[in-house]
């Protein structure tokens, strides 16, 4: 784990910073500079890049990592790995694009009624896209490479510096809508191209490639496996964007601005994980290629152990500053409807956070077919969730009669976090049944009386919000900080944070 602590702390360095000014960006300029129906549109826009980003690149980061262990040979420049891995997005963004002009009619209809804007815009979602895919392709090359911090800094960092000039433009008056649209492509292209130069110097990048060395039975167990994770993203990211986009349908883009602001505040709970858990793959993939069981059920435990501490903290050092936060916030009543769906969406990201690397084994492994299944279930599952807590419902259950009422974009939220509990508590059936790994140990438990006692401990500080919420932040985030530390020493919940205490906080 020695590489994974130094590469996941400097991700870490790097999110840490990005937070920052993903808050100044998300809660100030944002929040005061954009109405809640544009920052709805930007980022229906950017979803749906994204998924077809995703699907045309056709599973092949999760791939490159599988199967780069078998071409890795720096004397033959790893037999050719970089022009098959080039195949993927050269392939998939034509094929994509094409599929989604097709869909034109029906993306239509379903947005006209209530987000009619996003329909103007159908045809930026096209270069959005190819950006995305060639950015999210060079990403997992430098993630095959065990190389995340400097990808990292460039879209933690680089793209928000970029972000703040284009919507102090738009603030301005200097671009208009269309105008902030074209800039975020603009911007995005940029350090897609960036990312590929810092890529480019670390891994072989050289065209060459030999026929030979592919054979037939790796072949076939290459497009098996692409096969299996197109299928199986077509079936995530629609679970994992489908709120989104029910709300854009049946709400309007008013209701989805606000909902981005509590995604982006839920997505701070996920930092950890999105620097462990691809500096961790490739460990993985090299444990399951040796069938080194013990190795990969000790990463696992590891990594869950990290990402749950990590992540409900964060959630916790939210939750009791929520109200302050939006206090603060400029506009901040526009937004504070979106207050509870930060909490449920905070509590699906803990449940990804700790159970999502048994999905790294499982997809690494011989059964990686068998989430393909139960993902199509929980892909329809998610879709009568959104259905029902968003626009609301009457149920006949068992001559049991029931309403559900519209809950809107608490609603959304709600029906996120069921959708993680039952898919992931599947998953790790699966990960226990096949493959014997079990995250769960005594530390787990520390973990959660850790956060009981520190939510009970917030309950002592006196509220300060009348005379200042940021006196009130300041002081219960403070407090909170030094009793969290101080706990978690003392609880042993980790050795390697043990040690990082010991080294860089006791011995000062």
């Amino acid at each position: 784990m020695g590489i994974v602590i130094r590469q996941s702390l400097k991700g870490t360095f790097v999110n840490y910073v990005g937070v920052v000014l993903g808050a100044l960006i998300q809660f100030v300029l944002v929040a005061a500079w954009v109405d809640r129906a544009t920052i709805g549109l930007t980022k229906v826009i950017y979803e749906a890049a994204a998924l077809f980003a995703a699907l045309a690149l056709m599973g092949s980061g999760s791939t490159g990592m599988r199967f780069f262990p078998v071409f890795k040979d720096k004397a033959s420049g790893n037999h050719g790995f970089f022009y098959y891995y080039l195949l993927y997005p050269l392939i998939g963004i034509p094929v994509l694009s094409l599929i989604y002009i097709s869909l034109q009619e029906p993306i239509t209809a379903f947005f006209g009624d209530k987000s009619a804007q996003f329909v103007d815009y159908f045809y930026y979602v096209l270069p959005m896209m190819a950006v995305l895919a060639f950015w999210t392709w060079w990403e997992g090359l430098a993630n095959i490479h065990m190389r995340i911090a400097v990808p990292k800094a460039i879209r933690e960092i680089g793209m928000r510096l970029l972000m703040i000039g284009i919507y102090y433009s738009y603030f301005r008056g200097w671009i208009d809508v269309t105008g902030l649209i074209v800039a975020f492509i603009a911007c995005y292209g940029a350090v897609m191209m960036a990312t590929g130069i810092y890529t480019s110097r670390i891994a072989c990048t050289s065209l060459k490639h030999d026929w030979s060395f592919v054979t037939s039975d790796l072949r076939s167990s290459v497009f098996r496996y692409s096969g299996f994770l197109t299928f199986a993203t077509i079936s995530g990211n629609i679970m994992s964007q489908l709120d989104l986009w029910m709300l854009a349908g049946v709400k309007g883009l008013v209701s989805t601005g606000i909902y981005t602001i509590a995604v982006y505040m839920a997505e701070v709970v996920n930092m950890p994980a999105r620097n462990i858990t691809p500096i961790s793959n490739p460990l993985a993939a090299e444990a399951m290629k040796n069938n080194d069981i013990p190795r990969a059920r000790e990463l696992y435990q590891q990594v869950s152990v990290h990402q749950m501490l990590a992540s409900t903290l964060l959630l916790l050092l939210i939750w009791v500053n929520i109200d302050n936060i939006f206090a603060i916030m400029p506009n901040g009543e526009n937004f504070v409807e979106g207050k509870w769906a930060v909490l449920f969406l905070g509590f699906a990201k803990v449940i990804y956070s700790t159970l999502n690397f048994g999905n790294t084994l499982i997809s690494f492994s011989r059964y990686y077919y068998w989430t393909l299944v139960v993902t199509v279930v929980l892909t329809a599952l998610t879709i009568g969730t959104n259905l029902m807590f968003i626009a609301g419902c009457h149920c006949n259950l068992y001559l049991v009669e029931f309403d559900i009422p519209a809950l809107g974009l608490t609603g959304a939220a709600l029906a996120t976090l069921l959708t993680s509990v039952l898919s992931y508590s599947y998953q790790q059936y699966l990960v226990q049944a096949k493959i014997h790994a079990n995250p769960f140990t005594s530390a787990h438990l520390r973990i959660v009386l850790l956060i009981i006692v520190l939510y009970a401990f917030n309950w002592l500080i006196p509220s300060m919000r009348d005379i200042s919420p940021w006196l009130d932040c300041i002081v219960r985030s403070a407090v909170f900080v030094v009793a969290g530390v101080s706990m978690l020493y003392y609880l042993h919940i980790s050795p390697q944070i043990d040690s990082y205490i010991r080294q860089y906080l006791l011995r000062k």
